[in-house]
């Protein structure tokens, strides 16, 4: 099994700030398994923001590109979302994730809202 649990979210102000961090657990989880971050706004499909490799190698969602960055503590087993340039358009539910064989492992989720 692999827990995920996230925080960070908040409320922030168009142009803010904020670095989401999900920390993972479970006798399953894999230190340097990929990892990705998900979100997903009201009445929309839940869309892939950010992924980083076991290599560390990272990707972005074109909308968040130069804007996010996603990392990863092995040590503390914990991956970062950091987020600049808020938009009211990121707001959203955000989710980590990671897949252990055929199982897909989700977080709660954690609020963020950019808005005036």
């Amino acid at each position: 099994q692999v827990q995920l649990v996230e925080s960070g979210g908040g409320l922030v102000q168009p142009g803010g700030s904020l670095t989401l961090s999900c920390a993972a657990s479970g006798s399953s989880f894999v230190v340097d398994a990929a990892m990705y971050w998900y979100r997903q706004a009201p009445g929309k499909l839940r869309e892939l923001v950010a992924t980083i490799s076991s290599s560390g190698s990272t990707n972005y969602a074109d909308a968040v590109k130069g804007r996010f960055t996603i990392s990863r503590d092995n040590a503390k087993k914990t991956v970062y979302l950091q987020m600049n340039s808020l938009k009211p358009e990121d707001t959203a539910v955000y989710y980590c994730n990671t897949i252990r064989g055929s199982a897909n492992y989700w977080g709660q989720g954690t609020q963020v809202t950019v808005s005036s």
